[in-house]
């Protein structure tokens, strides 16, 4: 039993048996953003067979998570939250893999360096195969097809049969999240997180004229990676770290046949990842989204855009966190740069005056999203870091803590995002455009990113 736990399990489990049989109280709402399985069949044979098969993740591992997460809204963690905005089920290889964390360590290392703090570091990864969408059909060409809502609900491939949605893409979008998990397990624990190993990635980064700004916080951390070595520190415990899986909780067949009651509290667990959010798009307080969600034990996210109220804000602490309990709730802004400063600071300090010990996050990604001139979705970088900043001064203004970072960022070297000290300019869309949705920060521009806000999180 988790020390964070013990207080409020016994208010938990006067409530477990109606949180129990609440479960599928969400199929009488309104559930957004749900695909129309074409098969019936198929659909219940995929969710008898998903409601068999073992968790994804274990209810321990869920509940580590939650005091991180606790002691990252006190102010003594930080959070970094990245991955593909879309994955894929043929992206999920090895060398893919191991690039996407390789690329979230190397940020972490500059992170924890610069904000002499741990840094929690976790995936959007391992299930984080289906999409809401604005419309829920595509035309081309005078061809009317449903949108592609992601591999586990129908394929990207612009054809009848490409976009049916499919029940038993949520099967193999569990296998596929299965063998990604036991991959990054085996990365993060066998070596290939080793600190020395991934400072020396860093290195590679920092031989690029173009990144001759990091240089001084590149150097520190090169003394104190050596002055460790040289003190005899225990490297043994700096080669294995803490990984956690992330997701958003979009399709609600999915994550009820995965959801299971823990042997230890009799408690329902979502195992189809660590940590679940609610996007913008269905963080309706009466909605089916939120309904299910406020019913599991694990840590949850909801995504605040620019239209988010305080009162909003207030309701969902209330239905999600009544037990006020630190680790359990995240508020994940996406305000746009334009909006960052001005629509921020009022949900900051209703929800900080309620007494509610939420974590603060920040996603620069969703609210800066723009066409380029030849027709592709994109997003400044000038503008992605600009959030981020306005993220940190409304924060210090307030006596409060920037608690994480939320990114869309892939470990390869794909063009996606304009900008950056190595800029990317729409021209190489054209080569080097691999996204099956939103557009991502590459290696080169997560890592920028990772120095920059390091700096920032030193002043705060």
């Amino acid at each position: 039993m988790t020390d964070s736990l013990a207080p409020v399990l016994p208010r938990l489990a006067e409530s477990a048996s109606s949180t129990t049989a609440g479960l599928d109280a969400w199929r009488s709402m309104t559930a957004v953003q749900q695909p129309s399985w074409q098969d019936t069949e198929v659909y219940s044979s995929s969710v008898k067979e998903l409601s068999s098969l073992p968790p994804l993740v274990f209810a321990g591992e869920v509940d580590v998570l939650r005091e991180r997460l606790a002691a990252a809204a006190q102010g003594k963690a930080f959070l970094l939250q990245g991955g593909d905005c879309a994955e894929t089920f043929d992206g999920a290889t090895a060398d893919k893999i191991s690039a996407r964390v390789k690329t979230i360590l190397q940020m972490a290392v500059v992170l924890t360096y610069g904000a002499s703090l741990p840094v929690i570091k976790m995936g959007r990864m391992a299930g984080q195969f289906a999409k809401p969408r604005s419309s829920n059909d595509e035309t081309r060409d005078g061809v009317t097809l449903p949108a592609y809502r992601g591999d586990m609900v129908n394929g990207y491939e612009f054809t009848p049969e490409s976009r049916g949605h499919d029940a038993s893409r949520m099967v193999k979008a569990y296998h596929t999240s299965a063998s990604t998990l036991n991959l990054i397990r085996a990365f993060t624990q066998g070596g290939f997180a080793d600190l020395r190993l991934v400072h020396h990635w860093n290195k590679g980064f920092m031989a690029n004229p173009a990144h001759s700004r990091y240089e001084s916080l590149a150097r520190e951390i090169d003394r104190a990676v050596r002055f460790m070595d040289a003190c005899g520190t225990d490297f043994e415990a700096l080669k294995r770290v803490e990984f956690f899986a992330s997701h958003e909780a979009l399709l609600l067949d999915y994550e009820r046949a995965l959801t299971r009651i823990d042997s230890r509290t009799s408690l329902p667990y979502d195992t189809s990842a660590h940590f679940l959010w609610i996007g913008e798009r269905t963080r309706d307080i009466d909605g089916a989204h939120v309904d299910f969600l406020s019913r599991v034990r694990n840590p949850i996210g909801v995504k605040l855009g620019p239209s988010t109220s305080a009162d909003d804000a207030l309701a969902l602490i209330d239905k999600l966190d009544p037990h006020r309990e630190p680790g359990r709730l995240t508020f994940i802004t996406r305000m746009g740069a334009s909006n960052i400063r001005e629509k921020l600071p009022t949900l900051v300090e209703r929800v900080t005056a309620s007494g509610a010990q939420v974590l603060w996050v920040t996603d620069p990604m969703h609210g800066n999203t723009v066409t380029s001139p030849n027709g592709y979705k994109t997003r400044n970088f000038d503008d992605v870091i600009d959030e981020v900043r306005g993220f940190f001064e409304v924060h210090n203004a307030l006596g409060t803590f920037p608690g994480g970072l939320h990114v869309e960022m892939t470990g390869d070297d794909v063009a996606e995002c304009l900008g950056g000290a190595d800029p990317i300019d729409q021209e190489a869309f054209l080569e080097r455009y691999e996204s099956v949705c939103d557009p991502r920060l590459n290696h080169m521009q997560s890592l920028e990113m990772a120095f920059l806000v390091a700096g920032a999180l030193s002043k705060s």
